[in-house]
C-alpha cells in the first residue's frame, strides 16, 4: 500500500508559507507553535495507540520540523516528486512519528492514516519508508546514514545548477557515527552552500546523555573545523528557527550546520529531559494528562 496525497494539499500549504512568511514575526511565531503543538498532539495519540515510538526526540524536534515543512521548504505534497522541490531528510529516522505527524498536517496523505501507525502492512513504519509514503526522500534509520545520502542530494543539485535547498536533521548522539564526519568532509570539500544540517543537540541518546556515552562538545568547534559555517540556534524558537532555515544562502557557500539547543520532550513536563523517554510509552492517563497540556501550552 502506497499513500496518496490530499487533493489541493500543494495549494494549501503553499498559501499557509506565503501567509507566515508575510506575518510580522509575531504572529508567524504564535501560528508556528499552533501548528507545531498540533503535530505533538498527532504524534503522542498514534504512540500512545500503537504502544511503541520515540516521544521524546519526536518532541525535540518537532518545532523544527514544524518550521520546516509550514515556513521554509518548496514542496507540493500533491506532486511529491517535483524535481525541483527542496529536499528534507530525516537522518534520526527512529523519529517518524513527528514526521509523519507533519506529513499528514500538510496534506501529503489524510490526517486519519495516522490511526494506522505501526499496524501490520502499514506504511507508516517505525521507520520512514521513500517507496511508501509521500515526502519521505530516502530511508532512514541505520544511524549515520541520512546526512551522507542528503550530502549525495545536495552535490547532484549543485551540478544540475538547481536552486534547491537541501536539510537534513540528525540527532545528537547520532554524530557518534563516523560516516557523518566523511559526509561533513565531503560537504565541505564541495561547498555544498545550499546545503543545512541542523544538529537535534537534546543532549540524550538511548540509556544515556550523550556527554556520558561519548563527549561531542565542544561541538560547534568540531563543525567549524571541517569547514561549515556554524550557528547556534533556541531549537524552539519559531523565529529564530524561521531565520536561521530561510537564510538565503549561494551553491558556492559554505555549508551551514545549525546547532539547535533542544529539550527532549519538550512540551510536556513529566516527559521533558528525561532519558527513559527516548523509547517510553505513555499509559493511558499519562496521555491524557500530556494531551492537556499540550492543548493548554
Amino acid at each position: 500500500m502506497v499513500l496518496a496525497p490530499v487533493p489541493s494539499a500543494t495549494a494549501r500549504l503553499a498559501g499557509i508559507r506565503r501567509e507566515l512568511r508575510a506575518a510580522p514575526p509575531a504572529e508567524r511565531a504564535a501560528r508556528l507553535r499552533e501548528l507545531a503543538y498540533s503535530i505533538r498532539r498527532s504524534d503522542l495519540e498514534m504512540i500512545s495507540r500503537a504502544g511503541q515510538g520515540h516521544i521524546g526526540g519526536d518532541f525535540s524536534a518537532a518545532d523544527i520540523v514544524t518550521v520546516l515543512y509550514f515556513a521554509v521548504l518548496d514542496v507540493r505534497p500533491e506532486e511529491p516528486e517535483w524535481a525541483e522541490r527542496d529536499r528534507f531528510v530525516l537522518s534520526k529516522g527512529h523519529a517518524a512519528g513527528i514526521l509523519y505527524s507533519a506529513l499528514a498536517h500538510a496534506g501529503f496523505f489524510p490526517e486519519a492514516e495516522l490511526t494506522t501507525f505501526l499496524e501490520p502492512l502499514s506504511p507508516l513504519n517505525g521507520h520512514p519508508n521513500r517507496r511508501k509514503v509521500p515526502g519521505v526522500e530516502t530511508n532512514t534509520g541505520p544511524l549515520g546514514h541520512g546526512f551522507p545520502v542528503a550530502v549525495g542530494m545536495a552535490v547532484a543539485a549543485k551540478l544540475d545548477g538547481s536552486s534547491r535547498r537541501t536539510y537534513v536533521l540528525t540527532g545528537d548522539g547520532e554524530l557518534q557515527e563516523g560516516s557523518n564526519w566523511e559526509a561533513a568532509m565531503s560537504a565541505s570539500q564541495q561547498r555544498l552552500g545550499r546545503l543545512t544540517v541542523i544538529v537535534d543537540r537534546n543532549r540524550f541518546q538511548q540509556g544515556a546523555a550523550t556527554e556520558e556515552t561519548s563527549g561531542l562538545d565542544p561541538l560547534d568547534a568540531k563543525w567549524a573545523s571541517f569547514g561549515f559555517d556554524v550557528r547556534a540556534v533556541d531549537g524552539h524558537d519559531y523565529g529564530a528557527l524561521y531565520q536561521a532555515l530561510s537564510e538565503e544562502r549561494s551553491l558556492d557557500d559554505r555549508p551551514l550546520c545549525l546547532i539547535a539547543d533542544t529539550i527532549k520532550g519538550k512540551g510536556v513536563s513529566f516527559i521533558e529531559d528525561r532519558v527513559e523517554w527516548h523509547h517510553k510509552v505513555p499509559t493511558a492517563e499519562q496521555t491524557a494528562a500530556a494531551l492537556e497540556e499540550l492543548t493548554a501550552r
